[in-house]
């Protein structure tokens, strides 16, 4: 059964909001950056990258990956092993979070913006 438009758009809020409080960890662990705002946008932004080229054949997920890596670089300070280590530390993050909303508080939802959770 389809969600109606205003379930399908909470659905996504709070996956934008999951995603966003990952990537906000990942910065404030790796970079000291502490903006929850920014990494709300970070999060939309690097869902586009990762969907712009993740259709690729053979190499999309690598490249999207990438690109996901590179639009952490671009918002934060850092090279490209900080915003590495920012996404890992992400998605460590986004596994907890969803672990807990998932299985011990019963949503059902993902993570926005926060590739492979």
């Amino acid at each position: 059964m389809a969600l109606p438009v205003s379930g399908a758009l909470v659905t996504f809020l709070v996956a934008l909001l999951v995603g966003g409080l990952a990537i906000y960890v990942g910065a404030r662990v790796v970079a000291g950056v502490d903006d929850y705002s920014r990494a709300i946008v970070t999060a939309l932004l690097g869902a586009l990258g990762w969907a712009i080229v993740s259709w690729l054949p053979v190499v999309g997920s690598v490249v999207a990956l990438v690109v996901w890596v590179g639009v952490l670089k671009w918002r934060y300070p850092g090279g490209w092993l900080t915003a590495a280590t920012m996404g890992l530390i992400a998605w460590v993050a986004a596994l907890g979070i969803l672990f807990v909303l998932n299985s011990v508080l019963g949503v059902g939802t993902g993570a926005f913006g926060v590739p492979g959770v």
